[in-house]
């Protein structure tokens, strides 16, 4: 089921870059910037994060936290953080299940059927209101821009 502007926030507990427990639950009363994106360290990976690590303040003077997600497990996070001074959490989805949730992985066509394959997420990003509903969907964000197309829907 694709999700649309408007559906509850699928509910997720992962673990984060410093390995502690993030849920959906703990944004609940302020905007999320939830991005999906297929690997650290990768070039449009790199300026995306980039991007968003850059216009972070003017982020949260938004009201909104950030949160990363990919599939790569925590010691990869924490290499790409601190290789690019990442300034949010990045969540490790090893088993794919909030990229799942999100239609970040198996979103159909061939591209999302290899990455599937793979368990790579694709590039998406949900702005998620203070109530846990989504109420924007980015599913083709120009990487090196992102923190702007974000910032002009907050």
């Amino acid at each position: 089921m694709k999700l649309k502007i408007g559906d509850p926030a699928p509910q997720f507990t992962a673990t984060a870059t410093d390995n502690s427990t993030v849920k959906l639950s703990d944004y609940f009363g302020q905007k999320l910037v939830l991005y999906f994106y297929p690997m650290d360290d990768t070039p449009g990976c790199t300026k995306q994060a980039c991007s968003l690590r850059d216009h972070y303040q003017e982020i949260q003077d938004k009201d909104a936290a950030i949160l990363g997600v990919s599939t790569q497990d925590v010691a990869s996070h924490q290499r790409f953080t601190e290789k690019y001074n990442i300034s949010f959490p990045l969540i490790a989805d090893t088993d794919g299940a909030v990229s799942r949730a999100y239609g970040a992985i198996g979103s159909g066509g061939l591209m999302g059927t290899t990455a599937s394959l793979f368990g790579v997420a694709s590039r998406i990003t949900y702005l998620i209101d203070e109530s846990g509903h989504i109420a924007h969907i980015l599913d083709k964000p120009d990487c090196a821009n992102h923190a702007q197309e974000v910032l002009n829907l907050l």
